[in-house]
């Protein structure tokens, strides 16, 4: 089993950007994909993005393209989310995830999460 631990969150204002950070341990911590995953109260849970073991394979929700960018140090088991043009919508608790079994975007396929990470977006 992989452990994730998210950091990075925080309150910034509109137009503004954050880069959350990932850090798994484990077994085998780099030799999954990871990904990405938020929920705003009162919200569904929603897929952010997902990147494979190779920078090459990455996906974005439609929401997510072009404002934030996934990436991952694997030497590190680390994986990022630098967020950019941040809107009072993107606030949420951000979820990083690894070892899917299914469907990229549907997070009851992967097989470990973290905790979560606040971001609030507001003035």
């Amino acid at each position: 089993q992989v452990q994730l631990v998210e950091s990075g969150g925080g309150l910034v204002q509109p137009g503004g950007s954050l880069r959350l950070s990932c850090a798994a341990s484990g077994r085998d911590a780099s030799a999954y994909a990871m990904a990405w995953f938020r929920q705003a109260p009162g919200k569904e849970r929603e897929f952010v993005a997902v990147i494979g073991l190779s920078d090459t394979m990455i996906r974005y929700a439609d929401f997510a393209k072009g404002r934030f960018t996934i990436s991952r140090d694997r030497g590190k088991n680390m994986a990022f989310l630098q967020m950019t043009n941040l809107e009072p919508e993107d606030t949420a608790v951000y979820v990083c995830t690894t070892d899917v079994r299914g469907d990229a975007a549907d997070y009851s396929q992967w097989m470990n999460k973290g905790q979560g990470t606040q971001v609030t977006v507001s003035s």
